[in-house]
């Protein structure tokens, strides 16, 4: 214990270890709040809301039943409601019994279990009810017998509709307890959310006031005296040396660093002189350093001769980011056209690297089977409407910087290649620079630049990065070019579907007008035949005079019932075989035909009927090819 030092590593130790063990407090609370939320949360999710939701649909599904056996009574012909309701017996209904009885296994209220299990049975109690209603009414004549249909309809006041009204009562009654159990869960969610958030501001609090505490602490035991150090340190950066002084400290790292210190301002003061010199840029000072191992005195001789080197450094970063950000704002310029923006950029370009002749070329893809470099601009090279010019990939130095993707920088040029011209004569270069305009793999064409003077590497990479920025331009501007002839297509195709929906749009309500003038028409026509049908006898015959059926009239004038005549020939109620024969002879023939027939009852007793008579032609008359329509009449008013 004697050697035991209460460094500054083991005071900054003891203070996390305290903020660790609050942190773990709090971490445990956390846990233990989340968990608990979790598992009510889980128990809201997982069973309050699902049995909501299938209580919910369990009302539907009882509201549908009544409205679909209601319908069974009153709407003969809806088969899809009648379908329905068997749905709802055979497999609707037991499948959600399965599925709440599932859920009602995990509910707490027993109270509750047993009030689903009542609704369970009462409902079908009522669905015995609604099977008794729908086994009476199956066929035509069950729902023409008055008292079948009385009865049903009585049993749908009588018992369906207080039955349904009592179960759906019994379910609200389930579905409020189980609304205000979802309430519950959430408010002690939230209860213990808010619990979770006091405690969290608690110990917020203790670890602003711990955090308190340990800066004044620090400040008294290690914040003043590294201070104290830290102020020779910053003189020690400014270049100012601090005399040195016998300040004793305890025997931490802090007194270390002390002693470092001092040695340290003693080492700088033979150096001060020389870095002085350095910093007023006098790189021919002459320095020796303190020894072989003196990392400051040799890192400053180094400096000395790299300082000069970072300049000119420094001079060519300026001049291709100068020229960028030029270059930048010629491409802003003109980027709808290619032909003045290339002008642009090969004039500025010749002047800024101090080059003698340029030129742009430009890959023309309007023949995608003949692609071909077409010079667009030039720069001091003959007269421009002479320089119609024609390259292929491979063709020359610039054919093959094309091919290659790859600049071309030649220091020998042949006498033969390109002449520089002015006034008083001409020349040949002595440097060409070929570069690809290249983005993302793809050339879109070239620039050729020709000099007396060499091009150094840094003006190289600045002529590859403009091209890649010229590249990128001309890419853009042959994309506007064919979005603009795609949105011109674009606008003329929207005109021409504007017009045709237009017609459309006309067609449709003629079509709407016409069908429902046929609507009307149809129920016009029903409405006539149920009239007829109501008022005089009907008999439907085949093709050869069978009987396929009559109407009530018929029946009870003749007191046959529709089963009796039904596949008889019609002969066999009639008397008057000439007139038969007449009326046959007229029908077989396309015409219509009236006249009075005697015909014999069940009585034998003889009933006159004035007929008309006529072929059917509709769709929508079956088996029945004639119809007879008539009317009982007296020998009085035969006479």
């Amino acid at each position: 214990m004697k050697n035991f030092r209460f460094t500054i590593g083991n005071k900054i130790l003891g203070g996390f270890i305290t903020l660790i063990l609050i942190f773990i407090v709090y971490a445990g609370i956390t846990i233990f709040t989340v968990s608990q939320n979790s598992n009510l949360t889980e128990t809201n999710s997982n069973v309050i809301k699902p049995s909501l939701t299938g209580i919910k649909d369990f009302n539907l599904l009882i509201i549908r039943s009544k409205m679909l056996v209601t319908n069974w009574v009153y709407l003969q012909s809806n088969e899809t409601d009648k379908e329905s309701l068997k749905a709802i017996h055979e497999e609707e209904y037991p499948a959600m019994k399965e599925e709440i009885s599932a859920l009602k296994e995990n509910w707490d209220d027993e109270e509750q279990k047993l009030e689903m299990d009542t609704v369970f049975t009462e409902f079908e109690n009522l669905m015995e009810v609604q099977k008794e209603i729908m086994g009476s009414l199956v066929t035509f004549e069950d729902y023409e017998d008055p008292i079948v249909k009385f009865m049903a309809s009585e049993s749908i006041e009588r018992e369906v509709i207080p039955r349904t009204d009592t179960v759906i009562a019994h379910l609200n009654n389930i579905l409020v307890e189980k609304q205000q159990e979802s309430e519950q869960y959430e408010a002690e969610v939230l209860e213990s959310s808010n619990s979770l958030r006091n405690t969290s501001i608690i110990l917020g609090v203790v670890f602003v006031v711990l955090g308190l505490i340990g800066a004044f602490w620090l400040a008294s035991s290690i914040t003043k005296p590294v201070n104290y150090i830290k102020d020779i340190i910053v003189k020690l950066g400014k270049g100012i040396l601090p005399e040195n002084n016998d300040r004793k400290f305890g025997n931490d790292e802090i007194g270390e660093m002390a002693v470092a210190v001092g040695q340290l301002v003693d080492g700088l003061k033979d150096t001060s002189y020389f870095a002085e010199n350095i910093g007023n840029g006098k790189y021919d000072s002459d320095y020796q350093p303190l020894s072989e191992e003196d990392v400051l005195g040799n890192a400053l001789i180094n400096m000395r001769g790299n300082l000069q080197k970072v300049a000119e450094e420094d001079k060519k970063r300026n001049w291709s980011t100068e020229g960028l950000a030029m270059f930048g704002d010629i491409l802003r310029k003109n980027n709808d056209n290619i032909s003045l923006l290339s002008d642009d950029i090969i004039s500025n370009l010749v002047k800024y690297t101090k080059s003698n002749q340029g030129g742009i070329f430009v890959i023309n893809r309007e023949d995608d089977d003949d692609p071909f470099l077409e010079l667009t601009a030039c720069y001091a090279w003959d007269k421009k409407k002479y320089l119609e010019q024609k390259i292929y990939e491979g063709e020359g130095l610039t054919g093959q910087a094309w091919l290659e993707s790859e600049t071309i920088y030649m220091t020998e040029v042949p006498q033969d290649y390109v002449m520089i011209t002015s006034g008083l004569g001409e020349a040949n270069p002595n440097s060409i620079l070929i570069v690809p305009l290249k983005v993302n793999e793809e050339i879109y064409g070239i620039i050729e630049l020709a000099s007396f003077n060499d091009f150094a590497e840094h003006e190289r990479e600045f002529v590859e990065k403009i091209a890649e920025n010229i590249a990128s331009t001309i890419s853009s501007v042959k994309i506007n070019e064919r979005t603009s002839k795609l949105l011109e297509e674009s606008r003329e195709m929207t005109e021409q579907m504007r017009s045709q929906e237009e017609e459309m749009r006309q067609n449709m309500e003629e079509l709407q007008a016409t069908q429902e003038e046929m609507e009307r028409s149809q129920r016009e026509r029903e409405d006539k035949e149920k009239i007829i049908n109501y008022t005089n006898m009907m008999v439907e015959l085949d093709g050869s005079f069978y009987i396929n059926s009559i109407n009530n009239i018929t029946s009870d004038k003749l007191g046959y019932s529709s089963s009796d005549l039904n596949g008889s020939e019609l002969s066999k109620i009639v008397e008057s075989k000439d007139t038969l024969k007449s009326m046959k002879t007229s029908l077989e023939a396309g015409r219509t035909w009236s006249g009075v027939i005697k015909l014999k009852n069940k009585s034998e007793e003889t009933v006159n009927v004035q007929f008309s008579s006529g072929p059917l032609s509709g769709q929508d008359s079956g088996g029945s090819k004639y119809l007879l329509i008539g009317a009982v009449v007296s020998n009085e008013e035969m006479i």
